[in-house]
């Protein structure tokens, strides 16, 4: 999918972030060319894996409100729909994200989903009914977490979507102590060294595969001060390793 955002658009950008656009746009796709050829049942698998991570994470085993998102099968994505029977079995508010009329990301409660259905960018949307998160759908203060997909996701955090930056430019409107925890999740083979990073880039808190979490080392997620380009520290585990 072509990057259509408006991130950029009308104005010449440092020649570092053209750099960093074409990095991104070749992780994309070939992350995308890998991840299609991985069978349907590895898919399932890998995904229940990282399921049950979530599901034993403290933020997510006390949560009262989460986003997810509904996985397009057709794409290999990891797949979630376990965790929101479990989470809604015992009774926490799901939300999924669908798209304003200007273009922007809008998070809904979903009773039902059922109903969510796909549209224009080919994923699945809640329905104009369903209640808008925060009362205009902007606000994520009213969650505790937001589950994020992935192309690409690097030991900060720092994610490679499918080029829009939506969940960017959402997660951007909150931040500080009402700001829900983000978790990115990717398949293993997903998870590179390093992607490159602009200003406008929301890392996730924490970056969950079907082998490992880490914990970001970001200083816009930790609040600290230190290097952002060295390791994150692995749950379990001193330091990240590619094995």
């Amino acid at each position: 999918m072509p990057d259509v955002s408006s991130r950029g658009r009308g104005s010449a950008l440092p020649p570092d972030d053209v750099l960093g656009r074409r990095v991104k746009a070749e992780l994309r796709k070939r992350m995308r060319a890998v991840r299609q050829t991985m069978p349907l049942d590895a898919c399932r698998e890998r995904s229940l894996r990282i399921v049950s991570t979530l599901a034993a994470h403290p933020a997510v085993e006390r949560a009262k409100a989460v986003a997810l998102f509904w996985p397009m099968l057709e794409r290999h994505e990891v797949d979630l729909r376990e965790l929101d029977r479990s989470l809604r079995a015992r009774g926490c508010a799901i939300a999924y994200p669908g798209m304003g009329e200007e273009g922007e990301i809008l998070f809904r409660f979903v009773q039902d989903p059922s109903t969510l259905a796909p549209r224009d960018l080919g994923f699945a949307e809640p329905g104009d009914g369903d209640p808008l998160v925060g009362g205009t759908g902007k606000d994520l203060s009213a969650l505790e977490v937001v589950v994020l997909p992935a192309l690409a996701v690097d030991p900060r955090g720092h994610r490679i979507g499918y080029g829009r930056g939506l969940y960017d430019r959402a997660l951007k409107a909150t931040r500080g102590a009402t700001r829900p925890l983000t978790i990115a999740v990717a398949f293993d083979f997903q998870l590179v060294m390093e992607t490159p990073a602009t200003p406008l880039d929301e890392p996730a808190a924490l970056v969950v595969t079907d082998r490992r979490t880490l914990v970001a080392n970001d200083p816009a997620v930790t609040g600290g001060e230190g290097d952002t380009m060295s390791s994150p520290r692995e749950e379990g585990r001193p330091r990240w390793s590619p094995t």
